[in-house]
């Protein structure tokens, strides 16, 4: 099974914490399982935790949470060396990929060596759904801000460009967050894009805006733009309640 069109849902949230499990998926995931329109059997989801080092501990708390869900999981790691030996074939047997976050500068450095970016593009273009949280949100885009230099937020420019937009991940949770990626857009250092509070995600059909979802009230997501005298603009956007 794929979705209709290639399909790409970015949010800073999918994960809650778990009662037996550390992790259990929240209704941002249960959207990207959805959209992939599995009927018949369990819906196969892949997890990277490359941001993480492809930490296995952070793998095993997944692999519960998929246990929990009955979804049918595997993963992809690339150190030492890939775990599969056809990343793309692997890629395009799943219906869902599932991306963690931390450091998105070492995902897409790892992710380019090992040529997970064009397995990624063919896989999205097939109709297997991306999603995933923070880096694993970014990704997909032309750039966003990060900490994955250090403390100090700094943007990232080299995304793997599937959608033509910056990203700007936590907004809310994490104060400067919203005034650099608002500085950025208005320089032009960054796209204009889109941006999520914790809890909430945008989806994207094909390459364009197709709606903004919030698993917590409150939550919501924006576009972010620069006008003709530079400046940012700040658009809060309509959001549907999961």
């Amino acid at each position: 099974m794929a979705a209709d069109s290639p399909t790409i849902l970015a949010t800073s949230g999918g994960l809650r914490s778990g009662v037996r499990t550390r992790y259990e998926f929240s209704p941002l995931t249960e959207l990207a399982v959805d959209l992939a329109g599995v009927t018949g059997r369990a819906p196969r989801i892949c997890f990277l935790a490359t941001a993480q080092g492809d930490n296995p501990a952070v793998l095993h708390e997944l692999y519960a949470a998929a246990q929990l869900r009955g979804l049918a999981a595997s993963h992809l790691s690339l150190v030492p060396m890939p775990n599969v030996a056809d990343v793309e074939g692997h890629l395009l047997e799943q219906d869902v990929v599932w991306v963690y976050g931390g450091s998105v500068v070492a995902l897409l450095a790892l992710w380019r060596l090992h040529g997970v970016d064009r397995a990624m593009r063919a896989a999205w273009a097939a109709g297997v759904v991306l999603t995933g949280v923070s880096a694993g949100s970014i990704c997909w885009h032309t750039g966003g801000t990060t900490d994955s230099f250090g403390p100090e937020l700094r943007p990232v420019t080299d995304g793997l460009a599937l959608l033509p937009y910056s990203n700007g991940v936590h907004y809310d949770s994490e104060p400067r967050r919203r005034p650099l990626l608002q500085q950025l857009v208005a320089d032009g250092v960054l796209d204009a894009g889109y941006a999520t509070d914790d809890g909430a995600g945008v989806l994207y059909r094909g390459t364009e805006y197709a709606g903004s979802f919030v698993e917590t009230d409150g939550a919501a997501t924006y576009l972010v733009t620069s006008n003709a005298a530079g400046e940012a603009e700040e658009t809060r956007l309509d959001v549907q309640r999961l």
